[in-house]
């Protein structure tokens, strides 16, 4: 156990200690106001406030983790060595930053509390980002920066007994539309056939008989795929239903047809099935427990995973709606339009709620990557992909921590809009897997 000295032990200070040294250095930790306490303890200490009390390893603190509420703080990052960096700490610090401030600023999500532009989906953008603006959005520098404190603990104490996590990998699949043309209702089946005819989208035309007849199988129904490559590769997997009612943003067949309660009830067999909250549920509480509830019906069990549809939520408010709801995990951090870290962390932390200022339950599992993102806005191709997914696969490895991507069974299916797209997640899982 490493013993912290500080002048006031703030909810902030437990929090953001225990997440960079607990949970990413799996250093146990205890906290102290009483200097003679600090001074009798034999073990590793090190003491966090403004000025050291002898020669003992010192850490200058900032004043954010000693502050309530949110107010905008001026920020200047510099270079620690190659990594960005913000907090300087003086000479006298055994590090050149409070990194312990600096990555609750990150990870609390302090910066989506002030005011900012939303885009069209009411989202907080990549591009208003610290992350973002300064270059370090694809480096987990929150978990970068612990294993540089690491070094100096162990030239401090070289004889405590460090432990080292491992790498992970997760896969997660969002069932936005579990069919392309199967199991849709009359209204949809045939407006879908006109619309086409109308547009002279002939293949779209050609596909939807061939399907309805049964000559071809329906190109998203990828499911076996993705379950036979987690049986070899043995990987977590874990897929997010969406079963809201149909709107111009959610489109999947409905949860009442008897084939996508079957195929959800098969998933549960083989891998983890969360919830995939639909587009309205941020600004209404009462239809996210709906759909809560009407998973829960399918699947005969708890719903304890959830990911927002079109990564949607607003902070703290989406948050504390799943808190209400009992929902333990939450894997929407992240952006639609850039790959990257949003908290710039790949380990997954207990969301900090700034409004109660409480660690709250929900644990929340931050992805790098979507395949979306990849093919809609960054417009790259599959073999440029494979590119950013190693870069990105290697910033986690190098650190140890979870590598989580985020997938559609639709990206699977070589259709449309994902031509050329079919071997890509199989690739995916190799290079992360290796």
């Amino acid at each position: 156990m490493i013993l912290v000295y500080t002048h006031k032990i703030t909810p902030r200070v437990r929090y953001i200690f225990k997440h960079v040294l607990t949970r990413t250095l799996l250093i146990s930790v205890d906290f102290t106001t009483k200097v003679e306490e600090f001074v009798a303890h034999s073990g590793p200490k090190l003491t966090y406030t403004k000025t050291p009390l002898g020669n003992e390893f010192f850490i200058k603190s900032n004043d954010l983790l000693f502050e309530q509420g949110v107010n905008d703080l001026d920020i200047n990052i510099q270079k620690w060595d190659n990594t960005p960096c913000f907090f300087g700490a003086g000479s006298k610090s055994a590090i050149p930053f409070d990194i312990f401030a600096a990555s609750f600023y990150l990870i609390s999500r302090y910066e989506e509390y002030l005011p900012h532009v939303k885009d069209m989906h009411g989202r907080y953008t990549a591009t208003e980002s610290l992350a973002y603006k300064n270059g370090f959005l694809e480096k987990p520098v929150v978990d970068i920066w612990a294993y540089k404190l690491l070094e100096k603990l162990k030239e401090k104490f070289p004889d405590y007994d460090y432990k080292t996590r491992s790498y992970k990998y997760l896969s997660t699949i969002d069932i936005d539309n579990a069919f392309a043309y199967k199991h849709k209702n009359f209204v949809r089946t045939f407006g879908g056939f006109f619309n086409d005819l109308f547009k002279l989208r002939l293949i779209n035309v050609w596909y939807r008989f061939a399907v309805s007849l049964n000559i071809k199988k329906d190109p998203f129904d990828n499911f076996q795929k993705i379950l036979d490559i987690k049986k070899a590769s043995d990987i977590r997997t874990i897929f997010f239903c969406s079963i809201g009612d149909y709107t111009t943003f959610d489109t999947n067949v409905s949860a009442s047809k008897n084939k996508y309660r079957l195929l959800i009830k098969d998933l549960v067999d083989y891998a983890r099935v969360g919830l995939h909250p639909s587009y309205f549920t941020m600004q209404n509480p009462g239809l996210l427990k709906k759909e809560k509830e009407r998973l829960e019906s399918i699947t005969n069990m708890p719903v304890i995973r959830s990911r927002q549809h079109y990564l949607r939520f607003n902070l703290p408010e989406t948050y504390q709606q799943l808190i209400d709801l009992e929902v333990q995990e939450d894997y929407s951090m992240g952006y639609a339009s850039n790959v990257g870290f949003r908290a710039s962390t790949c380990t997954p932390y207990y969301f900090y709620d700034l409004d109660f200022e409480i660690q709250t339950p929900l644990k929340v599992f931050p992805f790098a990557l979507m395949d979306t993102t990849l093919n809609d806005y960054l417009k790259i191709t599959p073999k440029q992909s494979l590119g950013k997914i190693r870069d990105l696969r290697n910033e986690v490895k190098a650190v140890n921590g979870t590598f989580i991507t985020l997938f559609h069974n639709e990206s699977l299916s070589n259709h449309l809009r994902w031509k050329g797209w079919k071997r890509l997640y199989e690739s995916m899982v190799k290079i992360a897997t290796s």
